[in-house]
């Protein structure tokens, strides 16, 4: 939107009722680390910041690093506690109240945009390094929401949950989505433990969500079902696997079992969920399958980027089958580059295989202010390289199998994704969060597993192992040696090949979160940090293996 500053803000804050999704619209920034709201403040030249009372005082502490900086806007803020700032500062803090009491006092006229206009400079989450601003304009909202509403249909009479951070890309298209089609929208308590809750107090038709929190859901229904054991564990199993069937043979599944099983498990999302989509990371297709059987509707996996305004691609309507991002966006071409060094070709058999490039009107402007990036990444005829390697199924359904920038290789030569394991020791009980590292130094991976606790308690008190604390069963080599074995037994079921399971595990009771610096704000390990963090324990792991096994590689 091209007015100036001042007149956007109080536009904006005149004409909604629901203030943070009006803020989203126009600016964001503290869904960040702080170290990374510093850096966007100051490269983007940021005039206002909208915050909550719990960061005031955090963002209030590096005032003087961010020199653009006029006016905090407290959200949920009181008027008489806002701090009064010296003049000198040149900033002003005011609760989000009062300004829109002035926005209101003080209407503006609309100037609708241009589909050239930039919408936002959204700013990558900064895995690998510090976080680009991806400049996309209204035009890229427009075309991505288009191509995708040509394929998934919403109705007024749909609800909503919204639950993901602001600054993903795929939660701020998900929003648009919403208000071109006049779903209600429904909005969580704030905390990720409440979200159970939530889903059952709203109900919601539609639920958006990445695989993290999938393979918690489907780790937690197994593992409560092997807990019931005897009729219902017997149940469950005939139940599933006559509904699989139906669905392999192209049949409605007998209603029968949902009454006896399912119901009771969609429950647990609001029991009225039609349509669950997974972005932002792959899915593991048997996670997939027990989603499709458990909560019935249709349950389609996308993929998509900050670059290319979200979706690149989705599965199609009456698609049964898994393992694959479905056909591309009807606003974007997408092909296959070769990549020699990873032996990558359009000549391979059975599917031609390379890196996904992507060219329309989805794709971003460019990185702010930086050029060189923008053009190692968009080529001269506009293809937009991703750095993911994907390969073309029947059908012209796209599977994603690899990415340039996340693999790396073991010391016999073992190209490893690590998010593809990952993915996998997630279903294990015992598992909340797991970072599998390896490099070409060494033959063999290891991996920092952060545990369920009430899992750890309840297997141990079953096992009748005393202990002082947790802390003390996080290091208790026997309890490493179990875990690992119950990993070793998911791996198998998955069918990990031989290199890629971990040889050694370091138990921690800290999760990864944005604030320790782990994750991104889209949940994506931030895997430099993660091996900066937990450098100790991964040479441990491989001096411990090394140690105990002749055999065990490490290249000097």
């Amino acid at each position: 939107m091209e007015y100036p500053r001042d007149q956007l803000l109080e536009y904006i804050l005149s004409t909604d009722q629901n203030g943070w999704l009006l803020i989203m619209l126009a600016l964001h920034t503290l869904t960040y680390p702080f170290h990374a709201v510093k850096y966007i403040v100051n490269h983007a030249v940021v005039h206002a910041i909208f915050c909550v009372p719990q960061t005031l005082n955090s963002l209030l502490s590096f005032l003087s690093e961010i020199p653009s900086t006029r006016l905090i806007v407290v959200v949920g803020g009181i008027d008489d506690q806002m701090p009064s700032l010296p003049s000198s500062t040149g900033v002003q803090v005011v609760t989000y109240s009062k300004l829109l009491s002035q926005g209101r006092s003080s209407l503006q006229p609309l100037c609708p945009p241009k589909p050239e206009d930039i919408a936002t400079i959204c700013y990558t989450s900064g895995t690998t390094g510090t976080p680009k601003g991806v400049v996309l304009t209204h035009g890229n909202f427009i075309a991505n929401v288009a191509g995708i509403s040509l394929s998934t249909s919403y109705s007024p009479s749909d609800v909503f949950i919204s639950y993901l951070p602001l600054a993903h890309i795929y939660e701020r298209v998900n929003q648009i989505m919403m208000v071109y089609c006049g779903v209600a929208v429904g909005f969580y308590q704030g905390d990720n433990m409440k979200l159970m809750d939530d889903l059952a107090a709203l109900r919601p038709t539609i639920f958006c969500s990445v695989p993290r929190l999938y393979n918690r859901i489907y780790a937690g229904i197994m593992n409560a079902v092997k807990a019931s054991g005897g009729l219902r564990e017997r149940l469950f199993n005939a139940a599933y696997n006559a509904k699989k069937q139906a669905l392999l043979n192209g049949k409605n599944p007998s209603p029968i079992w949902d009454r006896l099983v399912f119901n009771k498990i969609k429950d647990r999302l609001g029991g009225r969920v039609r349509l669950m989509v997974s972005g932002a990371s792959p899915l593991s297709p048997d996670v997939l399958e027990f989603l499709r059987i458990c909560f019935g509707g249709r349950i389609i996996e996308g993929y998509g980027m900050t670059e290319t305004t979200s979706p690149i691609s989705s599965m199609d309507e009456g698609d049964n089958l898994n393992g694959h991002v479905g056909s591309p966006n009807p606003a974007c071409e997408v092909k296959l580059v070769d990549v020699p060094e990873m032996n990558y070709t359009s000549d391979d058999k059975p599917y031609p295989r390379g890196e996904i490039c992507i060219r329309g009107p989805i794709v971003f402007q460019g990185y702010y202010k930086d050029e060189e990036q923008t053009r190692e990444v968009i080529d001269e005829d506009g293809w937009f390289h991703s750095g993911d390697i994907g390969l073309w199924l029947p059908g012209g359904r796209l599977k994603i199998i690899d990415r340039k920038k996340n693999i790396f290789k073991l010391a016999q030569g073992e190209y490893i994704a690590p998010e593809k394991i990952e993915n996998v020791y997630a279903k294990c009980k015992f598992v909340a969060q797991c970072f599998v590292y390896g490099d070409s130094l060494n033959s063999s991976l290891v991996a920092v597993v952060a545990v369920d606790p009430d899992v750890l308690k309840g297997w141990a008190a079953s096992e009748g192992i005393k202990y002082e604390n947790l802390s003390q069963l996080c290091n208790d080599p026997s309890v490493k040696a179990a875990i690992l074995a119950d990993m070793d037994a998911v791996g198998r079921e998955a069918q990990l090949r031989g290199f890629e399971f971990v040889k050694a595990v370091t138990l921690v009771l800290e999760q990864f979160t944005v604030e320790n610096g782990l994750l991104t704000p889209t949940f994506k390990i931030k895997r430099p940090q993660a091996k900066a963090y937990y450098e100790k324990a991964i040479s441990n792991m491989y001096a411990a293996l090394a140690a105990s096994d002749p055999s065990f590689q490490k290249v000097l």
